[in-house]
């Protein structure tokens, strides 16, 4: 039994969104006075959150999982629940999500915990505009945060960005070469419509033309083996002929819906099948009130089965999902 749509994509990689909380609130997530967090009794426990990710891997074909929030390190005994994931057999490759702010502490236990890589999210290398994105002035932690993955062999260390337009779209160049230096692979997002308070502007998202355009002042681009990429979200490009490689996520204007092959679960026990997804598939009540694997699996896959061929940003008639980022997991 695998996880199957209509138009035959396979979900082998599966989300798992830790908590709905975060210790920033930046401006293309979330209002500065944050949000309505899920009622603690909501959220998956650590066993729930196991038997789930069991079932998924065990039954259901997964192969990878990546651990998400709202900010997963804010997430109690985390080390521990990575271990419990990496002791499953067929034992799934573990990433993780965050925004650094707790990794230079948490680094070391997670790697000997089992987690195999991480991606970090850096929208700036000045400490006034990330205050400005992220209304905390915390990009100190977020850079130790960084060189400590580094030093625990979490590698490659990935770096996730989001440029804003007037605000740190100049930085582009920047970035990247700060990331050549320390040896991060770097990820440009385009902005996506998922901020909670719904002031998503396509006029001022800055698009993955432009970016390359900007990182092209500076840099000698190439376009690396198409046939490398698979399914992975991000169109990677060689710096300066390589082995350095950048890569940009262009999910509204090069979507690659066709050959996704992810699935997410969030933090209350959800099946979501795109981050834009308007329906989702509720898999804690009957976790909750004595399901078997078999019908937890069954129940999967026909959520699965109905997943839409994309996500429809550029459609005429494309509505924000109701639930904020922060609840359905990065």
């Amino acid at each position: 039994m695998v996880l199957t749509d209509s138009f035959g994509r396979v979900a082998t990689d599966l989300r798992v969104s830790l908590t709905d909380r975060c210790n920033l609130r930046c401006t293309y997530c979330m209002p500065a006075d944050g949000l309505d967090w899920l009622p603690r009794a909501e959220l998956l426990t650590d066993d729930e959150i196991i038997r789930l990710v069991r079932i998924a891997v065990t039954r259901l074909g997964v192969t990878e999982i990546r651990l998400t929030g709202g900010e997963p390190l804010l997430r109690p005994g985390l080390p521990g629940l990575v271990a419990r994931v990496a002791a499953l057999r067929p034992r799934p490759e573990i990433s993780l999500t965050t925004n650094g702010i707790d990794l230079a502490r948490l680094a070391p236990p997670l790697r000997a915990a089992g987690l195999d890589r991480l991606n970090v999210s850096l929208d700036t290398l000045s400490p006034e505009v990330f205050k400005r994105l992220a209304r905390r002035d915390r990009l100190a932690d977020v850079l130790a945060g960084l060189a400590a993955a580094a030093a625990a062999g979490l590698a490659p260390v990935k770096v996730n960005t989001v440029l804003m337009r007037g605000v740190n779209d100049h930085e582009a160049p920047g970035l990247l070469a700060f990331c050549l230096e320390h040896g991060y692979q770097l990820r440009f997002i385009e902005q996506m419509p998922l901020d909670a308070q719904h002031g998503w502007e396509r006029s001022q998202m800055v698009t993955a033309d432009e970016i390359l355009a900007a990182l092209s002042a500076d840099y000698t681009l190439s376009t690396d083996d198409p046939a490398a990429r698979g399914a992975a979200p991000a169109e990677t490009f060689l710096v300066d002929g390589g082995p350095a490689r950048v890569g940009v996520i262009a999910s509204v204007t090069r979507p690659f819906c066709g050959t996704c092959d992810r699935v997410r679960l969030t933090a209350d026990g959800q099946v979501r099948n795109c981050l834009f997804a308007q329906t989702e598939s509720d898999l804690r009540t009957p976790l909750r009130t004595g399901a078997s694997d078999e019908e937890i699996a069954e129940r999967w896959t026909r959520a699965v089965a109905v997943k839409l061929p994309g996500h429809g940003i550029n459609d005429p008639g494309f509505l924000q999902p109701s639930r904020p980022m922060s609840a359905i997991g990065g």
